[in-house]
């Protein structure tokens, strides 16, 4: 009887040599291709070229190896069914119980974007490996299949101990190719729809996302939870942050931390901001000319509610901010980077977790899409990375908002696009000073935000992630003092709005542009 086979073909050649010497101990002859072929026998193990056993040479520049009869009647031949056994006997074709393949680097080919060319990216989508794992998935009763070299010692530990690998492991290690193989499949459609500038909201919609880390519990304890990220559009989000300090995060900790990072991407990195955010809302938004004062007036926006809060701050935390920060209980701070004092103060406190995210005030772009889980259907849409068309600031007020207003104004609306609707926003002195969040109605969500303002709302300007649908935020504002307000208009009353405005001498501008956020 001939020896059993294993074919071996890797493009990531980890623990492959000791796999395929542990094989040859057990009694198979290893067959491979290529560069793998090259490698194992480099190392002096025995192994067998493809070629010898199709009798047809690698051609098309490695293109064609694999694909033949020889190779594939040998996986897909059915240890159980006689007629199959006969057929592969009269055909000379030996089985092959072990496949071991892992596929052309496309992901880490295109991760390399945008240094890499279409064609090479092409050449890197593999036909043969993806054919040879599926049918030895196919046949997983009978052929035992790894694509992930963690599993080379599992398969070896049982085939020493029991001379062959058990149904259970078989029949994971085949669920574990079709998980493989619709990632690769998936990640070369998007980036051809990317390249042909294609919408990837098409008639299916299918996305990859690879485990960043399994969570203790969801936003409850009785929810199971596990994060994720895109395999692409990662490198300034959360997703790439590293933790410094801290225990591990939480489902809600990194929802909390989500919010304030897009928020403090509105400001960019042209002035020191600080963010602060408490469950997904912000509470409290400073710019300044340093990052202490910035996150001073972060923090003195709202005192109460930044407790147990997230700051996220777009400059390096130096010792002063840090000392500040260490004052009161936080859960995350996350920042560019800390300086070694500011290490040295923060990691005094056991329950503050500490990330750094080198890019954290870089923009998000559109397609790193916005996607709502409803029963039986998944919702999808671009994310909201604009905030209004400077040419289309429109003021429609008598009174023209002074220079000072409008730099305030675009504050607000920058920081109340990212507070969930009905939304209102509070700004003074390029700091927030009340938010208004999440109310059913919008003049409900300005009493709160001037309610949290108090005597700092007289004299601030203010913020509406959509239009008035009455005249009636527009007099709260004027008893509350505030001088200024911003908002998209649209409303078949604006003028009810705007006539109100001129009777209380505010100064009022429409941006054209609406941002709610449910």
């Amino acid at each position: 009887m001939s020896k059993r086979r294993a074919l071996i073909s890797v493009s990531d050649k980890t623990g492959c040599i000791e796999f395929a010497k542990a094989l040859c101990e057990l009694g198979y002859e290893v067959l491979s291709t290529g560069g793998t072929a090259k490698a194992i026998a480099a190392a002096g193990i025995e192994v067998t070229e493809v070629s010898s056993i199709t009798g047809f040479p690698e051609c098309l520049d490695g293109r064609v190896k694999t694909l033949h009869p020889m190779i594939h009647a040998g996986i897909l031949a059915m240890r159980s069914n006689p007629e199959h056994m006969q057929q592969i006997e009269e055909l000379g074709v030996t089985p092959i119980d072990i496949v071991a393949i892992n596929l052309y680097p496309f992901k880490a080919t295109i991760l390399r974007e945008p240094a890499v060319s279409l064609e090479e990216a092409i050449e890197n989508i593999d036909i043969g490996g993806p054919t040879m794992i599926r049918a030895a998935a196919k046949n997983w009763q009978d052929v035992a299949v790894v694509v992930d070299p963690a599993d080379y010692d599992t398969v070896i530990s049982q085939l020493r101990e029991n001379g062959s690998v058990d149904r259970d492991t078989k029949f994971r290690l085949a669920g574990k190719v079709f998980t493989h193989t619709a990632q690769y499949d998936t990640l070369i459609s998007t980036y051809l729809c990317r390249q042909r500038g294609d919408s990837i909201l098409g008639d299916t919609f299918t996305m990859t996302f690879e485990k960043v880390q399994g969570l203790r519990y969801g936003e409850n304890p009785h929810q199971d939870a596990a994060f994720y990220r895109e395999v692409t559009n990662s490198r300034n989000s959360l997703c790439a942050a590293e933790q410094l300090w801290g225990k591990e995060l939480s489902y809600n900790n990194i929802n909390d931390t989500n919010g304030a990072l897009d928020v403090l991407k509105e400001f960019g990195t042209e002035r020191p901001c600080a963010v602060a955010v408490k469950h997904a809302v912000p509470c409290g938004v400073g710019v300044a000319e340093d990052l202490f004062t910035a996150y001073m007036k972060a923090y003195e926006s709202d005192p109460v509610s930044i407790f147990g809060g997230i700051v996220a701050l777009n400059r390096e935390v130096d010792a002063a901010t840090a000392e500040k920060l260490a004052e009161i209980f936080l859960e995350i701070v996350i920042a560019p980077s800390f300086s070694q004092e500011a290490m040295d103060i923060l990691t005094q406190k056991k329950n503050l977790r500490l990330l750094r995210l080198p890019d954290a005030a870089q923009p998000n772009t559109p397609d790193m899409l916005d996607m709502k889980k409803v029963a039986g259907g998944l919702l999808v849409q671009q994310l909201d990375t604009e905030i209004y068309d400077e040419a289309e600031l429109k003021c429609v007020t008598e009174r023209q908002p002074t220079e000072a207003e409008m730099e305030q104004l675009k504050m607000a609306m920058r920081v109340v696009k990212h507070v969930r609707s009905n939304g209102i926003c509070l700004v003074r002195d390029n700091g927030t000073v009340g938010v208004g969040p999440g109310q059913t109605n919008r003049v409900t969500a300005l009493k709160l935000a001037i309610e949290y303002a108090g005597e700092k709302a007289k004299g601030s300007v203010m913020g509406s992630d959509a239009f008035f649908p009455f005249a009636d935020c527009v007099e709260a504002a004027a008893a509350a003092g505030i001088t200024a307000i911003i908002q998209p208009g649209g409303s078949i009353r604006d003028q009810e709005s705007i006539d109100a405005c001129n009777k209380a001498g505010i100064a009022m501008v429409f941006t054209g542009m609406r941002h709610f956020k449910h």
